[in-house]
């Protein structure tokens, strides 16, 4: 194969790698916004016991989506907006559910965060291996177990509801 069909090629194979981590990173950003604001609803019925604990979450999440509005400026994309508000996947009426709530939260972020790894390279798969692990780790102390593979859909969906959505 000739050296301009090889850079073609490569040229194409780069350009469709960076669209799918820019759309990855997008489909994160999204999942963001929402955990922050189910974070918000979290915070407003959890029990003074675990009151820090979901602050610290909220804290996380925020942070996590400002990275990732970096990040996909950084591709050279327009970073997703939030929604004004989302469809929670039931009531939040206490404190237990609120923390139910939270799990599911980050179960879900966690199956993002795993769909990113796989279309990302270098620096940017560290960074999302790593939020998939915090999610993971928090999704364990909220639900107080743990799954074999934390992120997979096959998992979440004998596990979970369904996602929260825009409304």
């Amino acid at each position: 194969m000739s050296k301009e069909a090889t850079g073609i090629n490569s040229t194409g194979r780069a350009e469709r790698a960076k669209e799918a981590e820019l759309k990855a990173l997008q489909a994160a950003l999204g999942a963001e916004h929402a955990v922050v604001y189910g974070y918000g609803v979290v915070g407003g019925q959890i029990g003074e016991a675990r009151r820090s604990e979901a602050l610290a979450a909220y804290d996380a999440h925020r942070a996590r989506r400002d990275e990732l509005v970096r990040a996909v400026r950084d591709l050279g994309g327009k970073p997703e907006a939030a929604a004004a508000a989302y469809a929670l996947p039931f009531a939040v009426k206490d404190s237990a559910t609120a923390v139910r709530l939270a799990a599911e939260l980050e179960e879900r972020v966690a199956g993002v965060y795993s769909d990113l790894v796989r279309a990302s390279t270098g620096d940017q798969r560290r960074t999302a291996a790593e939020a998939l692990r915090e999610a993971a780790v928090r999704a364990v102390r909220w639900r107080g177990g743990s799954v074999a593979f934390p992120g997979l859909a096959e998992r979440a969906a004998t596990a979970s509801a369904p996602a929260p959505s825009q409304t």
